[in-house]
């Protein structure tokens, strides 16, 4: 019996992939479980345009990775933060406060997990790698001010 896959299942395959198993498994398991659905013309229909919707909305979000990335390119984000004697900060400047300096600065909302940076315990200038897509990241100078 072919089947359409609604999740992936161990062993068989991948969600929206049609595969060809038997009668009693089908029926018995990946039916009722509603992991899979019989693979009619409609059936198949439906997952080929969710998959290009899928596919769509990835080509689109790389698209405004890259002309996000070009606009950042060189660009140097200002972080104020409380310092001690020596020019020592009270605590670290870490991604989340990076993070909303970019979108405080730059209006670009950016996941704090998505910035790499060292720990910064003093004032200066540190370089932050902020990864926006799949094989597309910019690296942003950090200024740190009092």
């Amino acid at each position: 019996m072919k089947v359409l896959l609604l999740e992936d299942v161990k062993g068989s395959g991948k969600k929206g992939e049609v595969i060809n198993v038997s009668d009693g498994y089908a029926r018995n398991f990946l039916l009722p479980r509603k992991m899979a659905e019989p693979a009619d013309a409609q059936a198949i229909n439906a997952a080929n345009i969710q998959k290009s919707a899928a596919q769509h909305r990835r080509f689109t979000a790389g698209i405004k990775a890259r002309e996000i990335a070009q606009s950042l390119e060189g660009h140097s984000i200002r972080v104020k933060a409380r310092v001690g004697e020596n020019g020592k900060l009270f605590g670290t400047v870490s991604g989340k406060e990076i993070a909303a300096a970019l979108k405080e600065q730059k209006d670009v909302d950016v996941d704090k997990k998505k910035i790499a940076v060292d720990p910064i315990r003093a004032l200066g200038e540190y370089p932050a790698k902020i990864s926006l897509f799949e094989g597309v990241s910019v690296t942003v100078k950090v200024i740190v001010e009092e």
